[in-house]
C-alpha cells in the first residue's frame, strides 16, 4: 500500500513534530497510518461488493494469462508490465544494453535491475533507522532474485550472493521471504494486506514456510532477517527517489567483487549472473 508522505506528516503534526520523534515512534506512526488507510480499504471494497480472491479464484487465473505469474523480470516485458494478472500479448520486452566485460554489482543495478526503486527505498529506510551495514546491504539485495524467477526468490537471491556476502546477510535475504507470511508486532509488523490480493484470503503458507519461520525464529540472526522485512514493507513510496551512490561505500565494505566480473569467477552461481547478462540467449 502506498504512503502520502505529506498527508502522514500533516497528521503527525508536520514536520517539526515528526523531527522529535524517535525511530520506533515513526514505525508506530506509520503503521497506525497504513492501517487506517486499510480499513478505509477494505470498507470501500466491501461497499461496492468487492471482496478479496480466494486460492481457488487465484488458481482458476492461471490458464487465462499467457505468462506465468513466477517469471523473472527479466523474461518478461518489464518495467511497465508487471501486473499480475494483466494480459502480455501485443507488448514486447526491450533491448537490454551490453554489460561490460567484468561487471560488477553496480553494473547489474544500472543495466539489469533498474530503477530498483523499491530494492533502493528499502536500504535507505533501513540505513535512515540505524541499521547495520549488514541489513543495509541485505535490504538493498533481498529481491535481486526476483530478476531470474519470483518462486522462492529469498532462496535463490540467497543463493546468487552468497559467495560475495556474509552468512548473516545471505541468512537475511534467505529467510526474508518466510517471515513476511508471520507477523511480529514487537517491530511493528503485520500480515501485508496486498497478500490478500496475491494469494487469497484463505490463503495458509505451504509447510516448509512454516518449518523455514520456525528456524529463523529461533536462530541467533533473527532479527536481522526480520529487519529485512520490516524496511520491504514500507518502501514502496512514489514520491522517493534513491541512488545506488548512496550504497556504494557499504558495498565495497561487505560485497567480495570479484576480480573476473559477476558471472566470470567460476563460482558455483557464476551461471545465475551470466542468465541475468544474457537473458536473450536461446541455449
Amino acid at each position: 500500500m502506498e504512503i502520502d508522505r505529506s498527508a502522514l506528516i500533516e497528521k503527525l503534526g508536520g514536520e517539526e513534530a515528526v523531527a522529535k520523534m524517535d525511530h520506533e515512534a515513526r514505525a508506530d506512526a506509520i503503521e497506525d497510518f497504513l492501517s487506517e488507510k486499510l480499513d478505509e480499504h477494505i470498507l470501500a471494497r466491501q461497499k461496492n461488493g468487492k471482496t478479496y480472491p480466494t486460492v481457488a479464484e487465484i488458481a482458476d487465473r492461471i490458464t487465462t494469462r499467457d505468462f506465468r505469474r513466477g517469471v523473472g523480470k527479466l523474461f518478461r516485458a518489464t518495467p511497465q508490465r508487471i501486473g499480475l494478472d494483466d494480459s502480455l500479448a501485443g507488448v514486447m520486452v526491450d533491448r537490454l544494453p551490453p554489460m561490460p566485460e567484468a561487471p560488477t554489482l553496480a553494473d547489474f543495478f544500472e543495466l539489469r535491475f533498474k530503477p530498483a526503486g523499491h530494492l533502493l527505498q528499502s536500504a535507505a529506510l533501513a540505513k535512515r533507522r540505524g541499521a547495520s551495514e549488514e541489513v543495509i546491504l541485505a535490504c538493498l539485495l533481498h529481491d535481486v532474485g526476483n530478476s531470474l524467477i519470483k518462486v522462492d526468490h529469498g532462496y535463490w537471491g540467497a543463493q546468487l550472493i552468497e559467495p560475495y556476502v556474509s552468512e548473516k546477510v545471505a541468512f537475511a535475504v534467505r529467510y526474508h521471504q518466510a517471515l513476511r507470511f508471520f507477523p511480529d508486532p514487537a517491530v511493528g509488523y503485520e500480515y501485508p494486506a496486498r497478500y490478500f490480493e496475491l494469494f487469497g484470503i484463505d490463503y495458509v503458507p505451504p509447510p516448509h514456510i512454516k518449518a523455514a519461520y520456525d528456524y529463523a525464529r529461533n536462530h541467533k540472526w533473527y532479527m536481522e532477517a526480520r529487519l529485512v522485512t520490516l524496511n520491504d514493507l514500507y518502501a514502496f513510496d512514489p514520491n522517493v527517489e534513491v541512488s545506488f551512490d548512496e550504497f556504494r561505500d557499504i558495498v565495497g565494505r561487505h560485497f567480495n567483487q570479484p576480480k573476473e566480473g559477476l558471472g566470470f569467477d567460476n563460482s558455483p552461481v557464476s551461471h545465475m549472473w551470466r542468465s541475468m547478462i544474457y537473458p536473450d540467449n536461446p541455449l
